[in-house]
């Protein structure tokens, strides 16, 4: 039985340690991380490393649930494929587990509660982006690549694939620039 710790945060700023401390004293023999949105689960390849690595008696241990993710239906589906591979969740914070009936009941819960949680932060940053744009401050995202090399390495004959590789993102990020570029 192994007890495998996963973690997770949303962007490249956030920091994995506190996490990575607190799997590492809980004993984890593994741990997977990744910086990837919890919203859902497309591009998370460690999690789905970690989901088709665990073996019957494993434990996959978060450091809390919304780390799992923040659709109740993601988390529980998440949690199905684990018990699927006779594999249990270990929620540290607060600690719940799959072991008993009881975890099943309360991660539902906690499940209900970080989408709930979800839509209050879209909404609040909605509602932020509204105010700012009223007051004239709003300028939109700071942009984290630098779209004209990409579109100058595109126009060098590089794939997708290349481009995404030496620039440092996902060839999704670089369809959606060489889209817009196109518009």
């Amino acid at each position: 039985m192994a007890r495998i710790g996963y973690a997770r945060v949303s962007s490249i700023d956030q920091d994995l340690d506190i996490q990575l401390a607190k799997l590492t004293a809980e004993g984890c023999e593994i741990i997977r991380s990744e910086k990837a949105s919890g919203g859902s689960r497309e591009g998370r390849a460690e999690l789905e490393t970690v989901i088709q690595f665990l073996r019957p008696g494993d434990e996959l241990v978060v450091a809390r649930l919304d780390r799992l993710g923040r659709d109740t239906r993601d988390v529980l589906n998440l949690i199905h494929e684990c018990e699927q591979r006779h594999a249990f969740v270990t929620v540290l914070d607060p600690h719940v587990s799959t072991r008993g009936e009881m975890g099943h009941l309360v991660l539902t819960v906690l499940g209900m509660v970080a989408q709930m949680e979800r839509r209050f932060i879209k909404e609040r940053q909605r509602e932020g982006i509204q105010q700012a744009k009223a007051l004239g401050r709003y300028t939109g995202g700071k942009r984290r690549l630098d779209r004209a090399l990409v579109l100058r390495l595109r126009a060098e004959g590089l794939g997708p694939s290349d481009i995404a590789q030496r620039v440092g993102c996902s060839r999704m990020q670089v369809y959606r620039i060489m889209e817009a570029d196109e518009s």
